[in-house]
């Protein structure tokens, strides 16, 4: 610790490649929270690269998301978590994954839909603007798994989706189920007290709020 110290303290800069390679769950987990407290205590600049997006989010002050040599998106951790520039950083920032489906936009009633197979969900009204020009199009649909519920009878209808569930996580904190909406499989975090069992149907409710849209070819959010 003390030579760790003394080689921060000297260092202008710190390159770190893949510095987790090979290490157990333990020793990564220690590796990453004494770093993390020496860059900190010493206030060296670090270039950490490494494929983990849990590294990236619990290490970095600004992440630099790359895709085959080239930048997709710079920021701090939770704007690359809430805003993902496309689909591709939305899929690697978070943990478990975003789940996504291919949904078309429609318009109903005044109101405009996500529909897909298995899927029919209401966008919001702020949302509305941004789909207003792929409408009778063709889009990609994202929801995080920690903005999926189990569904209570006082949730709108509109907000859920029905799904069976093909496999149970229970992890303690958390339970995760894996689920089939249509022909698509999702992941959902639901509270560790939920009793769903595998070949279960239920309802599942998405915060609307937190609904992301992606352009189907350009992959950019919409």
């Amino acid at each position: 610790m003390a030579l760790a110290r003394a080689y921060l303290r000297d260092a202008q800069l710190l390159i770190l490649d893949e510095p987790c390679q090979g290490l157990d769950p333990a020793h990564r987990e220690l590796f990453l929270r004494t770093l993390d407290l020496l860059l900190r205590a010493g206030k060296e600049t670090a270039i950490y690269v490494t494929h983990d997006q849990v590294e990236a989010m619990t290490l970095g002050d600004r992440v630099v998301v790359m895709r085959d040599g080239w930048v997709q998106q710079v920021g701090d951790p939770m704007t690359l978590y809430n805003e993902p520039a496309n689909r591709f950083v939305a899929g690697f920032i978070g943990s478990p994954a975003m789940n996504f489906a291919n949904v078309r936009i429609t318009g109903e009633n005044g109101g405009v839909w996500a529909e897909g197979d298995g899927i029919r969900l209401k966008v919001p009204g702020h949302m509305s603007n941004r789909l207003g020009g792929h409408a009778g199009k063709a889009v990609t649909l994202g929801i995080r798994p920690e903005d999926m519920r189990v569904a209570r009878e006082s949730d709108p209808a509109e907000l859920n989706l029905g799904a069976v569930v093909e496999v149970v996580e229970r992890l303690g904190s958390e339970i995760l189920l894996d689920v089939a909406v249509g022909p698509v499989t999702m992941v959902a975090s639901v509270e560790p007290t939920n009793t769903a069992k595998v070949h279960e149907k239920l309802q599942l409710a998405v915060n609307p709020e937190r609904l992301h849209f992606f352009d189907s070819e350009s992959e950019a959010a919409i």
